[in-house]
C-alpha cells in the first residue's frame, strides 16, 4: 500500500497555493526565547538611559544650587559694613548703642561660630556645638551686619537697594550709627527631613528672627576668615599690628572670639578682610551612578605643604569638623564647591 506525505501546495487553476503549516514546539520555544531577550535588552537600555537622565539632572539641579548660594552670599558680603551715607560721612552721628558703650564695644559686622546650630530664639552671636551623630555635624554659621541705605539724608524710608538673607529689601531707614540689620546663615533641618542652608533674619539686628530655608539640600556649610593683622586667640587691645586692608591669615571662628573678653573678640572681628566658604551639596535618593565612598574637602584640596594631603591647607577635622566629609553611601549625587567673598566696607578697624 502507497502512503502519500501531506502536499506542501496544491494545484488551482492560477497554480500553486502553499499550504500553511504550525511551528514546532521546538519552534516556538526558540522564538518566546529570542522575544524575551529582546525585552530585556531593552529593558535594561531604558533603565540605563533614566539612571544617566536623572544623574544630569540631579548634577543640573546642584550646579544651579550652588550658583545661587554663592550668588547670595557674595551680595551679602558686599554689604556687610555698609553705612548710609548720613553716618559713613559724619562721625559725630548719634550713636543707638547702650549708654556707656564705646566703639570698642559696638557689634562686629561679621561674626561666626565653628560646629554650631542655632535656633530663632538663640541671639545674634549664640548658637549649640553639633554633635557628631547629628545631620549637618561640622557646618558653621555666619553673621552678617550692614545699614540699610536712605533716599536722601532726611527720609524715613530706605531705597530698597540693600536686601537680606531672603532677597527681602527692609523698607525703614536708619536712625543711629549702629542701627543695622542682620543676616545669619546656617544649616538645619527642613520639615522634609533634608539639611538646608537656613536663613536667619532681623530688620532689627536682634530678635525675633524669621528663619526660613534657602537652599535645599547642603548638608555641610564651612567658612573660614581672612585676617588682616591678627594671630589666633589674640587678646592685645588696640591690636600691634597697623590694618592694611590685605588679609594674611585664614582662621576659624573660635580662633577669633575670645571668651569672656567681648572687647578683644570685637577687636579680632573687626579685622576680617575676607570670607571663604566651603559646602557640600547633595541630590535626592538614588541620583549617583556611582555609589562608591567619597571624601569631600569643602574648603579646596589645596596642599598644606608639597608633600601635605590633598585639602591640608585648610582641612584639619580634629579642630574644624567637616573641612574632611565622608557621608555614608546612600546614592545621592554630591558636589562640593568653594568661593571667597571679599569685603568691601569699612569693618570698623
Amino acid at each position: 500500500m502507497r502512503t502519500h506525505a501531506t502536499p506542501l501546495a496544491r494545484p488551482t487553476q492560477y497554480g500553486y497555493t502553499l499550504l500553511q503549516r504550525g511551528m514546532t514546539l521546538i519552534e516556538l520555544l526558540v522564538a518566546m526565547t529570542l522575544g524575551l531577550l529582546i525585552a530585556l535588552a531593552a529593558a535594561a537600555a531604558l533603565l540605563v538611559s533614566r539612571q544617566g537622565f536623572t544623574a544630569v539632572d540631579a548634577s543640573s539641579q546642584l550646579r544651579d544650587n550652588g550658583r545661587f548660594l554663592q550668588s547670595i552670599a557674595q551680595r551679602l558680603g558686599v554689604q556687610a559694613g555698609y553705612k548710609d551715607l548720613t553716618f559713613a560721612t559724619n562721625t559725630a552721628a548719634q550713636s543707638n548703642s547702650p549708654a556707656g558703650v564705646g566703639p570698642e564695644g559696638i557689634r562686629p559686622y561679621v561674626f561666626g561660630l565653628n560646629n554650631a546650630s542655632r535656633t530663632s530664639t538663640n541671639t545674634w552671636d549664640q548658637g549649640t556645638a553639633r554633635t557628631s551623630t547629628q545631620l549637618g555635624y561640622g557646618s558653621d554659621i555666619l553673621v552678617l551686619r550692614y545699614q540699610t541705605s536712605a533716599a536722601n539724608p532726611t527720609a524715613t524710608t530706605s531705597d530698597e537697594t540693600i536686601i537680606d538673607c531672603a532677597g527681602v529689601a527692609p523698607t525703614t531707614a536708619p536712625t543711629g550709627a549702629d542701627d543695622t540689620i542682620v543676616s545669619i546663615l546656617h544649616v538645619g533641618v527642613g520639615v522634609d527631613g533634608e539639611p538646608s542652608l537656613m536663613c536667619s533674619r532681623s530688620n532689627t539686628g536682634d530678635a525675633p528672627y524669621d528663619t526660613q530655608p534657602l537652599v535645599q539640600g547642603v548638608e555641610n556649610f564651612q567658612v573660614l576668615y581672612g585676617v588682616d593683622g591678627v594671630a589666633p586667640g589674640n587678646t592685645v587691645v588696640p591690636i600691634a599690628a597697623a590694618p592694611d586692608s590685605i588679609p594674611e591669615r585664614y582662621l576659624r571662628a573660635d580662633q577669633l572670639t575670645v571668651a569672656g573678653n567681648d572687647i578683644a573678640t570685637y577687636a579680632n572681628w573687626r579685622r576680617v578682610r575676607s570670607i571663604r566658604i566651603g559646602v557640600v551639596l547633595r541630590g535626592a535618593p538614588g541620583s549617583a551612578v556611582d555609589r562608591t565612598s567619597q571624601t569631600f574637602y569643602p574648603l579646596g584640596v589645596s596642599k598644606g605643604s608639597t608633600a601635605g594631603t590633598p585639602g591640608s591647607a585648610f582641612a584639619n577635622n580634629s579642630n574644624d569638623p567637616g573641612t574632611v566629609f565622608t557621608p555614608t553611601t546612600d546614592g545621592r549625587l554630591r558636589q562640593a564647591m568653594t568661593f571667597t567673598v571679599h569685603l568691601r566696607n569699612y569693618q570698623g578697624e
